[in-house]
């Protein structure tokens, strides 16, 4: 298993569906700078992480409708990541993504992950 390690100024996480997506953008401090659900749409994504785009990757869980994604980034420069949903810290293992880990904290995360 490969795990991506390279810093960046940005972090955006992708729960993607077949018609919403919901984006978490970090900073390399870990404070959330953004948090929103969108259509799934090109345009609406791109406008989101616009203020973002300087050093930005984008991690997606590898589900059925990833592909749409991972073109517009290649097109657009911006570093994308696809992830397993078992090494995924947001899911951390499981299909419900109400688990423990998710209601905790952002301190305690840090100690559970």
């Amino acid at each position: 298993m490969n795990f991506y390690k390279v810093p960046h100024k940005y972090y955006c996480g992708v729960d993607l569906h077949s018609r919403t997506l919901y984006l978490c953008v970090v900073g390399q401090d870990g404070a959330v700078l953004l948090h929103r659900s969108l259509p799934c749409d090109p345009n609406r994504f791109l406008l989101a992480v616009a203020p973002f785009r300087e050093d930005l990757v984008v991690a997606v869980e590898c589900v059925y409708s990833w592909y749409w994604l991972a073109d517009l980034c290649a097109r657009e420069g911006i570093t994308f990541v696809l992830g397993h949903a078992l090494y995924m810290k947001a899911i951390h293992g499981a299909k419900a993504k109400s688990d423990r880990w998710l209601r905790a904290p952002a301190r305690t995360r840090q100690r559970l992950s």
